[in-house]
């Protein structure tokens, strides 16, 4: 053939093709032909109908390169796209992205790192660009798939391995980029591009799990870190966190507890919590609660598995709840506290019966020790919700609590548990944990609406168990809901040392509000009694003792008017007196110790009252116990090894507070010496008889006759000859209770029910007259005169009556 044949073909070829071609070098290494592409990309900006074809005959140019290994002419063509799309923003350019993303495809095929690399910055470079026409039928998956397998390279050498997993990541952010915020495009938020997309970048942020989150963004990182598949992932993983909507935080949090149980994560715990801590600070505040209830359905699916999973995913709870303060909880707060609440209960019934599958019971080992972890963990989660709530939903929370706990006499059963009274027993406990957890730091202006005779009475009922860790939980729980300022703290000096100027503890002492004045009206007596009662049970120790403290002088300070303050004297003079009584049958080490309680808070009060003359007889009394019976004080009574005599002699004289003395010193100022003068009685209750509940299984208020045993109905009696009288036949009662068979139990009831029937017949029949009847009366056969009564609409009523 003749060579003006080829070079009229050459010149007849089309233009945009000699342009492209125009554009290679003869050596690869040179680089792109600048002027050239200058030439070429002018021309697409001309012509924008021709970019599909020379996107397509680049394309195909390409494609040849690859087969032949021609890398340098590769990385040029990749270049010329690159130049083209960043400088082309017509409405031709989708049919040119087309042919772009085939190169690229071409290119993450090839089984070249470097061309995996290089095809993903172009990727990239495409991503960050904002398109003017949208694309209906552009589809995204394939590049899902490829830069998700690219995030979990095994190549050999290491650096390389680390290049392609950074592009794998690269590829991933941009292909979120792309698609987030376009509605046309494929959506990203499916599971099936989540569940590969967010395990990968997982994969890669738990390479790094050294390196802990410092902060919500980690902007201060230094450059190396930067480049590191961890830091680069866990700022990616940020970016599709924050541009996550409202419907799309579930596709994205799944596939995070999928990976975390799939690969044994919740156990290890750091780990499981880092990625929380991501998601909770990336996401939009407003959309917290959202992933709390994922992670509470979560913690629902895994119900039987180990306590060390169950742990974790507890522990995530609980960070997350602090991050969640700052947004809002939502609407699921009593859903949250019923869940950990539920859990806390199946924790307990794991524990007891050893097994998590009653059916197949040995399945699986349960280990005491990690189900006491657990319970812990809740316990401190649920605090941690209470401290994001205000104060009106805390009070509905500690409602709530009070409604799950077995109180005797009242609500004495849960639902089975399966473990028996030990088992209801260790669920008070829990419960009354948690309820503690819940009123740390409680401040409330109206104690009245926050604490009803709904939580205060089942709680005080609980003072009043023979449980030494019940009766102390109860302590600390109504301390904590009395301290509103913060003066607890301030009494770890005189807990041990009585203090003879208590103005060095800076202490914060508000007048009595109006509202605290009608709480203490309505509950002051309540609280005497309970502590009373407390002081005298035989089983407690040094904790109860301090806390009783603690509790008389929050009262002191925030609740006391100046009838409170005599009562509160009043008290601690009983207190004193119950110490002295031989009735009692107290060990010496309580009697002691009563002594020291009593001893302190006068000390206390005598201060906060200023009468300079009750300080003066509060201070020698001290004195003179200090001198002779320092065993009678907290300095060797509260302490690891107390002081104390094997005996307690009969005290008296200048070793005890005097009541006259205390009448006469506060009367001159003012005090209702009357009140003073008259000693303190508990008022005696039903509840008060029955104190010595071992267990929520035993009587209720209610004493039913059994046997011969007569019907106990209490009234207030304050002899103290007739309280062992009801004592013994209280004892009697609950023997026939619980030795006796249930048929003769319902017997005995159904017996008593027709007697006390037929006794209220009797009483109706005898009080009940047929009413007067204007008509007068009419005489029997006996001579007695008789009512007749006539229908109302016969009688004949006065002018006057009538109008």
């Amino acid at each position: 053939m003749p060579l003006w044949v080829c070079g009229c073909c050459g010149a007849l070829r089309p233009r945009y093709k000699r342009l492209v071609d125009n554009i290679f070098p003869e050596d690869p290494e040179d680089g792109l032909v600048k002027a050239n592409m200058e030439k070429l990309t002018f021309y697409a900006l001309s012509a924008p109908e021709k970019l599909d074809r020379i996107g397509a005959y680049l394309s195909e140019r390409l494609s040849r390169d690859v087969a032949r290994h021609r890398y340098g002419y590769v990385c040029i063509a990749m270049e010329a796209l690159d130049q083209l799309l960043m400088a082309c923003h017509c409405q031709s350019i989708n049919l040119f992205v087309e042919s772009f993303l085939k190169m690229v495809r071409k290119l993450l095929e090839a089984d070249k790192p470097n061309l995996q690399i290089l095809g993903t910055n172009s990727f990239v470079k495409f991503a960050n660009i904002e398109e003017d026409t949208p694309s209906y039928h552009r589809s995204y998956d394939f590049f899902v798939s490829r830069f998700s397998e690219m995030c979990h390279s095994n190549y050999e050498d290491p650096d390389i391995r680390t290049k392609i997993r950074m592009a794998g990541i690269k590829g991933l952010q941009g292909v979120v980029r792309k698609t987030v915020n376009d509605e046309l495009q494929a959506n990203i938020w499916d599971p099936q591009h989540m569940d590969k997309i967010v395990p990968s970048l997982l994969f890669n942020l738990q390479s790094g799990e050294g390196t802990e989150s410092r902060s919500p963004s980690p902007l201060q990182a230094s450059e190396k870190e930067r480049e590191s598949p961890a830091e680069l992932t866990e700022r990616c993983f940020r970016e599709l966190l924050g541009r996550s909507a409202y419907g799309n935080i579930k596709n994205a949090v799944t596939p995070v507890l999928m990976h975390l149980d799939n690969h044994s994560l919740w156990e290890g715990k750091t780990f499981a919590v880092r990625c929380f801590k991501i998601i909770m600070y990336s996401i939009q505040s407003q959309h917290s609660h959202l992933v709390i209830q994922q992670l509470l359905g979560h913690l629902d699916a895994n119900s039987k598995s180990s306590a060390t999973v169950r742990a974790g995913i507890v522990e995530v709870l609980l960070e997350a709840a602090a991050i969640a303060a700052s947004g809002s909880v939502g609407p699921t707060v009593l859903e949250v506290f019923n869940t950990l609440l539920r859990h806390l209960r199946l924790s307990v019934d794991y524990e007891l019966t050893g097994s998590y599958d009653r059916i197949n019971i040995g399945t699986k080992i349960i280990k005491e020790h990690e189900e006491r972890q657990l319970q812990e963990a809740v316990i401190r989660t649920i605090g941690s919700f209470a401290n994001t709530l205000p104060t009106y939903q805390r009070s509905e929370v500690m409602l709530f609590i009070m409604g799950k706990v077995p109180i005797p006499g009242m609500h004495p059963t849960l639902p089975s548990t399966g473990s028996g009274p030990e088992g209801n027993r260790m669920i008070q406990v829990m419960l009354l944990k948690s309820l503690r957890q819940v009123t740390c730091g409680f401040q409330t202006t109206n104690m009245l609406t926050a604490l009803p005779n709904s939580f205060l009475d089942p709680l005080l009922s609980f003072a009043l168990l023979e449980d030494a860790e019940i009766r102390l939980l109860v302590l600390e729980i109504l301390v904590s809901l009395i301290d509103r300022h913060d003066n607890l703290p301030k009494f770890s000096t005189i807990r041990l040392v009585i203090i003879s100027d208590i103005s060095v503890l800076k202490l914060k002492v508000d007048k009595c509000s109006r509202q605290d004045n009608l709480f203490m009206k309505k509950h002051a007596q309540h609280l005497y009694r309970h502590i009373y009662l407390c002081s005298k049970e035989q089983s407690s120790v040094q904790p109860h003792f301090e806390k009783l403290y603690s509790l008389l002088a929050l009262i002191s300070m925030e609740l006391a008017n100046e009838e409170v303050v005599v009562d509160l004297i009043r008290v601690a003079l009983a207190l004193q007196d119950l110490a002295l009584s031989s009735e009692e049958m107290l060990p010496v080490y309580n009697r002691c110790a009563i002594h020291a309680l009593s001893s302190a808070y006068l000390n206390l009060i005598s201060q906060l009252t200023t009468v300079p003359a009750f300080c003066q007889h509060v201070h020698e009394v001290i004195e003179m116990r200090q001198k002779e019976s320092p065993y009678l004080l907290p300095e060797d009574v509260f302490i690891e090894n107390p002081k104390i005599p094997k005996t307690l002699e009969k005290l008296e004289g200048e070793l005890l507070f005097q009541q006259a003395k205390i009448t006469e010193v506060l009367g001159g100022s003012g005090y209702n010496t009357e009140r003073l003068a008259t000693p303190y009685v508990p008022q005696f209750t039903d509840e008060d008889r029955l104190s010595k509940r071992k267990s929520i299984g035993e009587t209720i208020s209610l004493q039913v006759e059994l046997n011969g045993v007569k019907l106990c109905v209490y009234s207030q009696v304050d002899s103290v000859g007739v309280e062992e009288q009801e004592k013994e036949r209280r004892r009697q009662v609950v023997e026939k209770f619980q030795k006796a068979p249930f048929e003769e139990i319902a017997a005995h009831c159904g017996a008593r029910a027709t007697m006390l029937q037929s006794k209220l017949n009797q009483i109706f029949e005898i009080t009940i007259r047929p009413p007067p009847s204007p008509s007068g009366t009419i005489t029997s056969g006996y001579g007695q005169t008789q009512s007749r009564s006539v229908p109302v609409y016969e009688m004949k009523f006065p002018d006057l009556c009538v109008y």
